[in-house]
């Protein structure tokens, strides 16, 4: 791909692909109308030419993006609509960033040649944080990505051969005394509990490829009382909901790793369901571990939520209550 820059802010983007560049474009320029939308700058289509137009920042910005997306394309991973709109929204939101060095570093999983990378700073942040660290605490509200990019990490490192296995859990706080009232067997029962963990894995894995590595106990997924007496070797360890488990549990849990292996928990201290009385173990863990080292901790707030953009104003709604 070729720049070059006409008159004022005007870029002109040359793409050496034509089957490349429509696949960035998307289907009837989609991406392209997400980019004019997000950004304001205008995008006009000629052959083989994109023509930028808008303020310099603007326009600089949608050539990083478009830059980056083409460079992943010709290196062989295929990127989805949700990427590309994950892009954008990742340089529309933070201009003042580094925007290269956030987009440079993707999470890519080999299974699906799939790319993921971060979509703030504080992503990007945490990201660094899981690589440097045996033990990270991820803290923070719903739509932040801790779960998601934990996951992806997981399933990234364990296709590179880094780990012999995921260990995914998460305590069942609902269940406690009504488990057994519940219809069906044990894995019945408790798999609803552990749904946003086979959701994150279904994104990332064939299903079938994920089948039979759960069949071979490659990949698990189990509530946090089934950790309770375990070594946990050459493993990639999530605790999801940590804010829901107990000071013994969390306490349990963190004695579990075994050499070669790395841990990741995660939690809302805004959302703990525990019995009243009850102090979090994630709570706890924070207060004694703080500054520990190789352990670190990092702490996602609203404004990092990357759902849907009212997520965002939801969260802010909600604590703006709760403060009152």
């Amino acid at each position: 791909m070729k720049k070059t820059r006409e008159h004022g802010d005007v870029v002109t983007l040359r793409f050496d692909d034509n089957n490349l560049a429509r696949e960035l474009l998307g289907a009837e320029d989609v991406h392209l109308k997400s980019l004019e939308r997000r950004l304001g700058i205008d995008v006009h289509v000629r052959g083989n030419e994109l023509h930028l137009k808008g303020t310099a920042a603007d326009v600089a910005a949608g050539e990083r993006v478009l830059t980056h997306l083409y460079r992943l394309l010709k290196n062989g991973y295929p990127i989805s609509g949700a990427e590309v709109e994950q892009a954008i929204a990742t340089v529309a939101a933070h201009r003042e960033a580094a925007i290269e060095e956030l987009l440079s570093e993707p999470i890519v999983v080999s299974a699906r040649k799939k790319a993921i990378f971060p979509r703030s700073p504080a992503q990007h942040k945490y990201l660094q944080l899981i690589r440097a660290n045996d033990i990270v605490f991820s803290i923070g509200p719903a739509g932040t990505g801790k779960t998601y990019l934990a996951v992806a990490m997981a399933v990234a490192s364990l296709m590179r051969k880094q780990f012999k296995r995921i260990v995914l859990t998460r305590p069942a706080v609902e269940a406690g005394e009504r488990l057994g009232f519940l219809p069906g067997d044990l894995k019945e029962k408790v798999d609803p509990y552990l749904r946003p963990m086979y959701d994150a894995l279904h994104d990332m894995l064939d299903p079938r490829r994920l089948e039979d590595m759960m069949k071979e106990g490659i990949i698990e997924v189990a509530p946090l009382a089934f950790m309770r007496g375990r070594t946990l070797h050459s493993s990639f360890v999530i605790l999801d909901e940590a804010q829901n488990a107990s000071y013994h549990q969390m306490k349990m849990c963190l004695t579990r790793l075994g050499v070669d292996s790395k841990m990741v928990v995660t939690g809302d201290v805004t959302q703990i369901d525990l019995p009243e009385g009850n102090r979090s173990g994630l709570l706890e863990a924070w207060r004694i571990l703080e500054h520990t080292p190789g352990i670190a901790f990092h702490r996602f707030t609203e404004v990092d939520v990357v759902r849907h953009e009212l997520v965002q104003s939801i969260v802010k709604a909600y604590q703006k209550d709760e403060s009152l």
